[in-house]
């Protein structure tokens, strides 16, 4: 597990704890049968799903953590109760020594949240105006919106289509974009959910190259999924690994190889043979 001593942090560096935190759905089943029809309408099967269960975790202020695992792990889940769009069913969720529903106000404009399949942007208007939008709904200071928008565009080469229409952008510039809208009440974290998928190759070196520079120049807090492992090495020093909605791994990358080995996966593709030509 992590080498680091967690318990010892200050209260003042810590910039996420979640204590004990479970988060169990309930879905209706219904059953396709005919004769079951009066059966879905009053007494429906209810299947219980325990996405998170006894969760522990704290992210220091300043650090990025790569927080992985596979589909329906729990990964999306932790970033919406981070991002007080869920509550847990029992557990404490603190961020900047907040409650992220009970102070959620106060909260939400002090954290930046992209979602990978989700936009800010406004589809059939320019991107400027977007940028335009989030300064008078959050009420971003004439000076400060100049500021930060003078950084973004430099830091991820928003020029060459702020004047396009958001629904003309490729995945890549979308997600640039969503990127740049999110920073401009410069947030203390950034929960970032697999904002590399679906994105080019070097559309993801761009993003990637962005977020260290960001860190390292403004001290940002950066909690980021994905799926891609190398992608996540290349950002973080520390990663989360979540199984069936609990920790299974806290720790360096290189603990993490030592304790799951380094595996590979190769897939071999070919045209169809017949089987007497593969014994020539």
């Amino acid at each position: 597990m992590d080498t680091l001593d967690r318990s010892a942090t200050c209260a003042g560096d810590i910039a996420v704890e979640l204590k004990g935190i479970n988060k169990t759905f309930y879905q209706r089943q219904r059953s396709a049968h005919v004769r079951d029809v009066f059966k879905n309408l009053f007494r429906p099967r209810v299947r219980e799903i325990r996405a998170l269960q006894d969760v522990d975790l704290v992210v220091r202020r300043g650090e990025i953590v790569a927080y992985a695992g596979p589909n329906g792990a729990g990964k999306s889940t932790t970033v919406k109760l981070l991002s007080s769009v869920l509550a847990p069913t029992s557990g404490s969720v603190r961020a900047l020594g907040m409650d992220p529903l009970r102070d959620r106000v106060a909260y939400v404009s002090r954290i930046g949240v992209v979602f990978g399949q989700r936009t800010e942007l406004w589809w059939d208007q320019p991107v400027s105006a977007s940028f335009e939008w989030k300064r008078v709904v959050w009420d971003i200071p004439q000076e400060r919106y100049e500021r930060m928008l003078g950084f973004v565009r430099e830091l991820l080469g928003l020029d060459e289509f702020m004047d396009s229409l958001a629904r003309q952008l490729s995945l890549g510039q979308k997600m640039r974009a969503d990127l740049g809208l999110m920073l401009m009440h410069e947030p203390e974290i950034l929960f970032l959910d697999e904002p590399t998928i679906g994105v080019d190759v070097l559309a993801r070196r761009h993003i990637l190259d962005f977020i260290k520079d960001l860190n390292r120049e403004k001290g940002v807090t950066v909690m980021i999924t994905s799926h891609d492992m190398d992608e996540l090495e290349q950002l973080a020093g520390r990663i989360v690994m979540i199984d069936r909605g609990r920790i299974a791994f806290d720790g360096p990358f290189d603990e993490l190889r030592n304790h799951f080995g380094d595996r590979r996966r190769l897939r071999w593709q070919t045209s169809w043979v017949e089987a007497h030509d593969l014994r020539r």
